[in-house]
């Protein structure tokens, strides 16, 4: 856990920021925890980092475009040493993926207290900002229920009953058959896209004040919302029906790129129809092939890191959740390496 010394030390050092810039993960734990600084702070700039479970050197470029006073990194698993190196101002990096060992860096992350808690970014974030910030819960919740979490679930409950019944204890079952499990995907689908079209989305729900503008559609940006969630899930669904389930234990599905990434989601859905079955969804790229991998039972992420020994490709995440990316000449062998360790 992050204990509360080290969360007041984060609300410090967003409090102290006058012109702040957050990096955040293109998933709705990354959006959550970035809004929920970002209303803390009262300022600042939001860089969706999408594609990659990595903050790359080339981001430091947006350092120095906007010149922030501070610079916070939000649910990326990774950032380059290189990106630590050039960026000359405080770097402050809240994450809950596996320990990293990075320099020049103040590093929050749950792993540092027990190796067993993967608790998302954004449900830290919260603990940060609650007593600052008000009506945030439901952007919260949006963020640890999109990790598959129900860490909030009863203090959600009670102030969105319609929203969570009493009957749903289970992350999936939150996702897929309740309102909230609804705006996760609703939110989640406005990540998806150009990064310009992307943060249009952003600065709208930076702005919302309720769940419902979205849900009930009641105001003109949750209008603007819930317009970009259908063009979205037209896309999704199309993708979903192409997909084949066999007897095979291994569910491959491999498409071909295109402007709207929906690997994760795909992924998550599938693995909620067949919790027996290990996913593999790959979205194929100019010269490249990304992969969301998910598994009830099996840990996917020990299976990845050895079918990728030899192999031009990088992946990472957590024990039965994970992304990973290959040369597309490789992809065949990676897959036979995959099956054969399965």
């Amino acid at each position: 856990m992050i204990n509360r010394k080290d969360l007041d030390l984060l609300k410090k050092k967003v409090l102290e920021s006058s012109r702040p810039i957050f990096f955040f993960d293109d998933d709705t734990d990354g959006l959550a925890s970035f809004i929920l600084l970002y209303k803390l702070a009262g300022d600042g700039k939001g860089v969706c980092v999408k594609g990659k479970p990595v903050l790359e050197e080339s981001y430091a470029r947006k350092v120095d475009e906007f010149m922030p006073d501070r610079v916070f990194v939000l649910d990326k698993p990774m950032v380059e040493q290189e990106f630590l190196d050039k960026v000359s101002q405080e770097v402050v990096w809240l994450d809950h993926h596996p320990l990293q060992d990075n320099k020049n860096v103040v590093y929050f992350n749950p792993k540092k207290g027990n190796p067993d808690d993967d608790t998302p970014t954004s449900y830290w974030a919260y603990q940060a900002v609650k007593n600052d910030v008000k009506g945030v819960l439901w952007i919260a919740m949006v963020g640890v229920l999109g990790d598959w979490n129900m860490s909030l679930a009863d203090e959600f409950r009670k102030e969105y009953p319609d929203l969570l019944p009493e009957n749903i204890s289970e992350p999936d079952k939150a996702l897929f058959n309740s309102k909230i499990g609804e705006l996760v995907k609703i939110i989640n689908f406005n990540l998806k896209g150009p990064t310009s079209e992307v943060m249009k989305a952003v600065k709208i729900l930076t702005r919302l004040e309720s769940p419902y503008e979205i849900l009930e559609q009641s105001t003109p940006k949750g209008k603007f919302i819930y317009k970009k969630y259908l063009a979205v899930n037209e896309v999704y669904e199309s993708l979903k029906s192409q997909v084949e389930v066999t007897k095979d234990r291994l569910v491959v599905f491999r498409y071909k790129d295109s402007k709207i990434a929906v690997s994760s989601d795909l992924s998550n859905e599938l693995l909620y129809m067949h919790p027996e079955k290990v996913i593999i969804i790959a979205r194929e790229k100019p010269g490249e092939v990304v992969m969301s991998i998910r598994s009830a039972s099996v840990k996917v992420s020990s299976l990845l890191e050895k079918a990728l020994v030899g192999i031009e490709g990088y992946g990472g995440g957590h024990e039965y959740s994970c992304g990973a990316c290959v040369k597309k000449d490789s992809f065949e062998e990676f897959l036979e390496r995959f099956r054969s360790l399965l």
